[in-house]
């Protein structure tokens, strides 16, 4: 199995506390005011959330790709995986809060979030519970930290099936935590929000960004 993709289910699992305090109160918030609702309402929109993931993980990871192949540029993912590492240093400081800068790079997405949030308050309420595929799928656009960070590796991932599944990985991570506050569990939100968690977490992540860097340095000193 590819490290990248364990790297990005690992970036979801601990990183999901920032997910949860983001968006997990929407999918259980989508049932409320409901006679009967549905138990799937919360799974539906994690379902259309991570395809949304896969989808510009694609996009991105195949866009990229075709462009350094044809105009033979293939060096670059040298140095494009750097920026990629970098990402990850920036992430294990978000995550362990030791600075939070990332919180910058949010900022980039709000202006494109104020076009999509409206398609996704048309759905609202929800008038069958599959609406909350869609729903999930517009609003795994929110502007996100992590969701940017992890972007950084399906931009070199060399194709768009890899794209797609760092970043379904990454969604897969977060699933846990998101569903189980979509059912009203805070379990896993409490011990990811624990210092010693998420210190340990942080670590871990910065130490593959570091291996990463490593490596992608080694081949630009060596071409």
């Amino acid at each position: 199995m590819n490290a990248d993709f364990v790297a990005a289910f690992f970036i979801g699992l601990v990183g999901a506390g920032h997910c949860v305090g983001m968006c997990g109160g929407v999918a259980s918030l989508l049932s409320m005011g409901k006679s009967n609702p549905s138990a799937l309402i919360p799974l539906y929109y994690n379902v259309g959330r991570i395809l949304s993931y896969a989808l510009i993980g694609g996009v991105v990871g195949g866009a990229v790709s075709t462009v350094t192949d044809v105009a033979n540029l293939n060096h670059s993912f040298a140095w494009l995986r750097l920026i990629a590492a970098l990402f990850m240093v920036l992430l294990a400081c978000y995550i362990a809060r030791w600075w939070q800068g990332l919180l910058a790079v949010e900022k980039l997405g709000q202006s494109l979030w104020k076009f999509i949030s409206p398609a996704g308050k048309k759905l609202l309420p929800l008038k069958n519970p599959l609406h909350a595929i869609p729903f999930g799928f517009i609003w795994g656009w929110l502007p996100c930290g992590l969701v940017y960070s992890t972007l950084t590796w399906a931009v070199v991932s060399g194709s768009s099936l890899n794209g797609a599944l760092i970043m379904m990985a990454f969604g897969l991570g977060t699933l846990p935590a998101m569903v189980a506050v979509g059912y009203g569990s805070q379990y896993l939100h409490k011990l990811q929000q624990s210092t010693v968690f998420r210190n340990i977490a942080a670590v871990l992540i910065l130490a593959y960004g570091i291996y990463t860097a490593y490596g992608s340095l080694k081949i630009l000193t060596l071409g």
